[in-house]
């Protein structure tokens, strides 16, 4: 196939675009504007591909993007650009609306009139396939899952912006016929992570002996997802979803957040002990060895609207798409911190312009951000 990945150059576009051109042997332009969190080196393995191309460009700019469909002529656009962080939504607003909401529907506008000008064949080939967030519908209480018929309840403005963007591209398939189809995914981890994000953010403070943040009482649970699984549940709807159906993806893994922490910091003792110099020593005087990571564990206010529990049904998924994750949420962060441990280089220089300041709190309660 002939695809656009749009956010092509972040965290979870990059591991789709890595596995449709490395392991599918698919043709893929990247569009992507290469915000703070896009970074062309999560693409170096596909760069000198056949068939990889990159194009800087902001998916806002309606007549770039129309004139960028229509020179490629894709058979089909995975649309994956979006601003992604709950924290810096509640700091700032405008650009999730700008560009998960204009964007969006840029694309969408975009894309219809490619289509218009595809025989008719071509035409019903098509896919637009708009990649989504478990985070739309709002928090769960302690039983359940999130379906694909759970009603939208979003509470921040990235999950409202992204609700948005949903409600656009089912409403341009039922008005203009568009081939659209959504998945809704639950929370990604894995290689090329940018570190604001909960696990690489305290996978590199657990490293550098710094303290690990861990928002109110760590009781907030989330269902994970390795995201190279991720990407194979993408490719499967583009190639076996239904247009107009929503799909949601999830690990079946759910973890508080305390539990990812404690996860990361055990299998980081076991991969890599804490030296004597990166903090204080275990008090026993029989044991002269470092003290554990889980020492560094900080709690601190909770962020405003602060969703409870997500979790995930992704039978449907698994039962139309023959899609099924292939990895514990155990195994995935041992490979994920492996990966970390192994290419300080890549994220050397990010973690030096981004240190892990806290982002999202309001004014009145900035004060408590010790």
């Amino acid at each position: 196939m002939r695809v656009i990945v749009t956010g092509g150059a972040g965290f979870i576009g990059s591991a789709l675009v890595r596995h449709l051109v490395l392991e599918l042997g698919h043709e893929v332009l990247v569009v992507d504007k290469l915000t703070y969190a896009g970074d062309r080196r999560t693409l170096a393995p596909c760069e000198g591909r056949p068939g990889f191309a990159f194009l800087q460009a902001d998916i806002c700019d309606a007549e770039r993007m129309r004139a960028a469909l229509a020179d490629y002529a894709p058979d089909a656009v995975l649309h994956l650009a979006a601003e992604s962080h709950v924290d810096r939504s509640i700091a700032s607003a405008a650009p999730f609306i700008q560009t998960n909401v204009v964007g969006t529907f840029a694309l969408l506008e975009a894309a219809r009139a490619l289509v218009a000008g595809y025989d008719a064949p071509r035409a019903a080939a098509f896919r637009f396939l708009h990649v989504s967030t478990d985070e739309v519908f709002g928090s769960l209480g302690p039983t359940g899952a999130f379906t694909e018929s759970t009603p939208y309840d979003p509470r921040s403005p990235y999950s409202a912006s992204k609700a948005a963007s949903d409600h656009l591209a089912r409403a341009w398939h039922e008005t203009y016929g568009l081939p659209t189809i959504v998945t809704n995914c639950s929370n990604n981890y894995g290689p090329y992570h940018f570190p604001e994000k909960l696990i690489p953010l305290v996978t590199l403070n657990a490293l550098e002996g710094k303290p690990l943040p861990v928002y109110g009482d760590g009781g907030n649970v989330r269902d994970w997802l390795f995201v190279e699984d991720h990407a194979r549940a993408l490719a499967a709807a583009l190639t076996r979803g239904t247009p107009g159906r929503t799909y949601n993806i999830g690990g079946r893994a759910e973890r508080t957040n305390l539990q990812v922490v404690h996860a990361i910091c055990d299998t980081l003792d076991r991969l890599r002990p804490r030296s004597t110099n990166e903090g204080p020593t275990n008090e026993d005087p029989a044991d002269e060895g470092p003290a554990p990571r889980r020492d560094l564990i900080t709690f601190v206010p909770d962020r405003p609207g602060h969703d409870r529990r997500y979790a995930i049904d992704p039978t449907r998924a698994e039962r139309e798409l023959g899609w099924r994750s292939t990895l514990t949420f155990e195994e995935g962060i041992e490979r994920t911190l492996r990966w970390y441990l192994d290419n300080e280089a890549w994220w050397r220089p990010l973690r030096d312009t981004y240190a892990g300041e806290r982002l999202g709190l309001l004014p009145d309660n900035k004060k408590d951000t010790a």
